[in-house]
């Protein structure tokens, strides 16, 4: 009995340090603002940010870009779909300043001027959208499929483009847009 006691008290006990506390005491955070420069859509930006801002409330609060769109604000929506470097990132689970450094692209920054990205254009001729909350997201991230290669047939541009969910149920309009532009890619 006293073993099993003694066992099951250990067992109980807090442990000294869990794996979070340990990885938080060596990275060392600073506690306040700091200042943060982006390279956003292709010109250098710098702010004064808490370390913990998201790169989606950076873009929208700090930069009035609203393009990007908050929606679930958890990662499982695909409204907040920005690039990084070249590749979509969700910004609602992107620190701002672990974008530091690196390119970033959003809906503002695709269209030259007053002329629309081929991805843009398609999602309008085919009506790719109905409320337009998810547009934004849904454009980044066709962008991305398309120029990632895998937008060849219908099966494999809905699964990569699977993290992007519209709520109105466009997706057969968006399919047709994101083919569109993969077929005019793969002749040019």
């Amino acid at each position: 009995m006293k073993q099993a006691g003694g066992i099951l008290g250990f067992a109980l006990a807090v442990p000294l340090a869990g794996p979070a506390e340990a990885l938080a005491a060596r990275t060392q955070v600073a506690a306040g603002p700091g200042s943060v420069t982006l390279r956003l859509n292709g010109q250098p930006t710098t702010l004064t940010l808490e370390p913990r801002t998201t790169l989606l409330d950076a873009l929208r609060e700090h930069l009035d870009l609203t393009g990007t769109k908050k929606g679930c604000d958890h990662g499982q929506c695909g409204a907040c779909t920005v690039h990084v470097d070249g590749r979509r990132t969700l910004a609602c689970l992107t620190l701002a300043v672990a974008a530091q450094g690196k390119e970033i692209t959003t809906i503002e920054g695709l269209a030259t001027g007053s002329e629309l990205h081929p991805m843009q254009a398609a999602f309008l001729k085919h009506d790719g959208f109905q409320c337009g909350y998810c547009t934004p997201g849904q454009i980044m991230s066709a962008v991305a499929c398309v120029k990632e290669g895998h937008a060849s047939t219908d099966d494999q541009c809905r699964e990569w483009m699977s993290g992007n969910l519209c709520r109105c149920g466009a997706y057969p309009n968006i399919l047709a847009a994101v083919r569109e532009v993969a077929s005019q890619s793969a002749k040019g």
